[in-house]
């Protein structure tokens, strides 16, 4: 996944919706993977979100997996 700084507030990057280079706006977020609430402070898990600015299709990449 290659993605270049931009000019603008957001990275350039492939986007599979759109076919093309598009500009994405980027966090990294932790989410609980656990439905059970005992376990839930244990099974958080940082992500990577991108969000297409054209079609707003949102992708997301567990970073232990990149």
């Amino acid at each position: 996944m290659a993605t270049k700084p931009s000019d603008l507030d957001g990275f350039t990057e492939g986007c599979s919706e759109c076919a093309r280079e598009t500009l994405h706006k980027v966090r990294v977020e932790l989410r609980t993977e656990s439905s059970k609430p005992k376990n839930a402070e244990f099974s958080r898990e940082p992500y990577r979100v991108a969000i297409c600015m054209e079609c707003q299709t949102e992708t997301a990449l567990r970073m232990n997996n990149a």
